[in-house]
């Protein structure tokens, strides 16, 4: 099976992330590029020869519309609480696998801890598919972001650990079978 890919041309100047250092880099308005993977709140492309990681809030650099945040109740109980942090981790993707961090079993450990206004203390522990991989700042970062974007929840911390590593062993068999393993 071949993958199609969708020409794009970006708008205006735009930061993206370099894949799979995480380097930093400008893209100038006028860059032609290809979108490889839409998932979750973010693109990557292949733009001047190289993968790249660009925000859903930049999407309307390349013409996209800018991802919306699903609606969620205010009222959340800590039970509800509890699974819809799962399903948010759910919308975070390593940007050159076509998975979510849950199925592909880089999230250990998901925490909650009350604090004094009725919000919760959101720890997550994950780890990266490789240890040397570059991006485990931007995935920790989107990891963060989401969660404290929804209700009750007070802080976000996100721990990347390298122990005990990953491997293929730790995906889900619906990731195992979307990759073809």
């Amino acid at each position: 099976m071949r993958l199609r890919r969708e020409t794009v041309t970006t708008a205006r100047v735009v930061r993206v992330e370099r894949v799979p250092d995480g380097t930093p880099i400008e893209l100038p308005a006028g860059t032609v590029a290809q979108i490889t993977q839409a998932l979750g709140s973010s693109f990557t492309l292949v733009a001047q020869g190289q993968l790249v990681r660009l925000k859903g809030s930049d999407a309307d650099a390349i013409g996209k519309p800018v991802p919306a945040a699903p609606a969620v109740p205010r009222d959340v109980s800590p039970d509800d609480l509890r699974a819809l942090v799962w399903q948010t981790l759910k919308t975070c993707y390593d940007p050159e696998i076509p998975v979510d961090i849950v199925e592909l079993g880089l999230v250990y450990a998901c925490d909650m801890e009350p604090m004094n206004d009725e919000r919760f203390k959101v720890k997550i522990q994950m780890t990266l598919t490789a240890p040397g991989c570059g991006m485990g700042e931007a995935l920790a970062n989107e990891v963060c972001d989401k969660l404290l974007a929804l209700p009750r929840v007070g802080e976000a911390t996100v721990d990347v650990v390298f122990d005990p590593p990953w491997d293929r062993s730790r995906m889900s068999e619906a990731a195992q079978l979307a990759l073809g393993l």
